[in-house]
């Protein structure tokens, strides 16, 4: 009975995105020409995909046309601080009115910005609009330092206080008693499958715990972010690559300063081999150490996430591009169809990413800090 019940809801909740979006393509259709906002054309479609996947100073949940033809954003602005010719200026990115093409100008301190292709531009000194080239590059703007909270920064300190709420709760119900309940029951075997699948087969018996707390949270922050990013909320931190080039960095630190003797001796002076090779190999074996094994890191998780939005903001494109010769109920149901196959192997993804990082990482520093034999 429960799983009938269960099955039930399940096809109803299926039927209701399905018809949702059936109805929406629908509006879409009737709609789109005098619609100046929405997104139509395939150059269209491409700008849109590209834009979504990039990091912004604004968080937007999601936008419409009212009826007098205004293009509306529903979300929250983020702080905007600069480092311009002035010292520190802040602002909320909401002074910009979700412009991007520098026609929207703030002024503070004296100083004019704005925002071209999500970067922050101050104007010089007397100019009221930003003047462009035949490439439209600002010719009288430069960059200035940008430390905002962007919608990737905020990305990371809501996982960052999500995971410091959980697991701190999970501790103190190993401190009361042996059997963790609630979100501690989903978290223990995942815990544990950490600790005992990778990092002490790669870490060793002796260094391990060492190294486990690392790896438990470069584990986690990926997982949860790359499940955020599938999420209508639009979060795409792990498809930026600042981002998993920062966090390669940190394997990168973690393994260069914990090898032991063992470990620079069979790189910078390979025993067992022709002393006029062993240069060579050193040369070899420093670009694999701070080279190789970071770009591997970093250039795997960015790849695969930033493919995976793209694959399926592609799919749900359908709807658009295809609407006249499919008609908007087929492009509808077949972007449907499509998008929700593709974004539950995405959920596998997400995970396996997650998995493949803190196992690479597990294994450079159980490299490290092994103990060689010397023949």
């Amino acid at each position: 009975m429960k799983v009938t019940q269960h099955s039930f809801k399940f096809l109803v909740l299926v039927a209701a995105l399905f018809f949702g979006t059936l109805a929406y393509g629908q509006h879409h259709e009737e709609k789109h020409q005098n619609d100046g906002g929405e997104v139509n054309t395939n150059e269209e479609v491409n700008e849109y995909i590209l834009h979504h996947i990039k990091d912004s100073h604004d968080f937007t949940l999601f936008s419409y046309t009212n009826d007098a033809g205004e293009r509306k954003h529903v979300g929250f602005p983020l702080p905007v601080i600069l480092w311009t010719s002035e010292g520190l200026v802040t602002f909320m990115s909401s002074e910009f009115h979700h412009n991007d093409d520098g026609h929207a100008i703030v002024e503070r301190k004296g100083l004019k910005f704005a925002k071209i292709h999500g970067k922050i531009y101050e104007l010089e000194q007397g100019a009221t609009r930003v003047k462009f080239d035949e490439d439209h590059h600002a010719t009288n703007a430069h960059k200035v330092l940008d430390f905002s909270i962007t919608k990737s920064v905020f990305g990371i300190l809501l996982v960052g206080i999500l995971m410091i709420v959980a697991f701190t709760s999970l501790a103190r119900q190993y401190r009361k008693k042996a059997i963790p309940t609630g979100l501690g029951r989903v978290l223990e075997p995942l815990v544990l499958y950490v600790r005992d699948e990778i990092a002490r087969p790669n870490i060793g018996d002796k260094y391990y715990r060492r190294f486990t707390g690392y790896l438990l949270t470069v584990f986690f922050f990926i997982w949860v972010l790359n499940l955020l990013g599938l999420t209508p909320i639009g979060f795409n931190v792990t498809g930026q690559i600042a981002v998993t080039a920062a966090l390669a960095i940190f394997t990168l630190i973690i393994y260069t300063f914990s090898g032991n003797k063992g470990y620079w001796g069979h790189m910078l002076w390979m025993p067992g081999v022709p002393v006029l090779i062993r240069p060579v190999l050193a040369i070899i074996e420093l670009a694999g150490a701070f080279l190789i094994k970071p770009f591997s890191l970093l250039v795997r998780l960015f790849a695969n996430i930033s493919a995976g939005h793209i694959v399926v903001m592609s799919l749900i494109a359908i709807m658009v591009v295809m609407k006249n010769e499919l008609t908007a109920g087929g492009a509808t149901a077949l972007s449907f169809v499509l998008a929700m196959f593709i974004t539950l192997i995405e959920v596998l993804v997400a995970f396996l990413q997650a998995y493949i990082f803190t196992m690479l990482s597990a294994l450079f520093i159980g490299m490290a800090v092994a103990d060689h034999d010397h023949h």
